[in-house]
């Protein structure tokens, strides 16, 4: 099989989210590495860095204003092979948490909200604090750090005792891990990457505030999902009419104070409070109808 039909394959999935963010960051280096060689032996260095002008996030404000898809396509976008390998590590390790105690849809929103996020507040900063002033005519960000720490920080609010088994360390809780990263963005907020790490601090915050939302019964993604839910059904097919007439039965009572449906369903509140549970005590001390409730929720959306 082709690595084309892999890759097509891979977007076929359901519940693939993971995956596809993985392949989307790699896809855009590929090609611009090649868009890079071609335009520098062909038009000239000044061609490539034209082309990145439309992809990268300008601090500018005027510019970003004529060019406002930035805001996303920034955060798919890499120079440099350990820039690309360090954060698609850490989106595959704490993307994996995400996506199998919450589901695709929760790990799709902290990825994009995070770099949103990130993007706002690098824009912010280098507009109206006056240390950036005189580097906010010419600064450009690109990367997925913003989005990847959002996943980080919001695995480790869930999880803060789940352990990571790391290289010449040994295990080590993630909420240590998460603490370590944000320690060395705000650090950095002073070099010369600066408007980096700030951004890096955006996504961070996004992502513990997501979850702590989430706990209460809030989820920030929702207004996110009814947009692409809207485009997507813009193209999809309807399907024909047909008219069946069948009796239904609908049964609700209550099990455990919460309320259930006979499709067995948890709700809400069932939901939160397992939430509470894995953040006070770990996935560990999830009974095995409690980890079937929690699938069953990210299943879902």
């Amino acid at each position: 099989m082709s690595i084309l039909q892999d890759i097509k394959d891979a977007f076929r999935q359901p519940n693939n989210t993971l995956k596809q963010l993985i392949l989307i960051n790699v896809i855009v280096f590929v090609v611009l590495i090649v868009m890079r060689l071609l335009l520098t032996f062909t038009v000239g260095p000044g061609a490539y860095n034209y082309l990145m002008s439309f992809i990268a996030l300008h601090s500018d404000m005027g510019t970003f204003i004529t060019r406002p898809w930035t805001l996303i396509t920034y955060f798919f976008t890499h120079q440099g092979f350990l820039h690309i390998i360090f954060n698609m590590l850490n989106l595959y390790w704490f993307g994996q948490l995400i996506r199998e105690y919450l589901g695709d849809r929760k790990l799709l929103s902290l990825y994009v909200i995070g770099g949103i996020a990130g993007g706002v507040l690098y824009m912010l900063s280098y507009n109206f604090i006056p240390y950036f002033e005189d580097r906010a005519a010419s600064s450009v960000m690109i990367g997925a750090s913003a989005s990847v720490l959002a996943i980080v920080v919001a695995a480790a609010t869930l999880l803060p005792n789940y352990t990571f088994n790391l290289i010449l360390i040994g295990p080590v809780r993630i909420k240590y891990i998460a603490l370590f990263l944000v320690i060395l963005s705000i650090s950095g907020a002073v070099g010369d990457n600066a408007g980096g790490n700030i951004a890096h601090l955006g996504g961070a915050l996004i992502g513990w505030l997501f979850i702590k939302q989430l706990q209460r019964g809030n989820d920030m993604g929702r207004p996110m999902h009814a947009f692409f839910d809207f485009i997507t059904g813009l193209f999809k097919r309807r399907p024909k009419l047909k008219v069946t007439h069948r009796r239904t039965t609908t049964f609700t009572g209550k099990a455990n104070g919460s309320t259930t449906t006979v499709a067995g369903k948890p709700s809400q509140k069932e939901i939160d409070l397992i939430l509470d549970k894995i953040s006070s005590s770990g996935y560990e001390s999830l009974s095995k109808e409690e980890k079937q409730k929690l699938f069953q929720a990210s299943q879902k959306e």
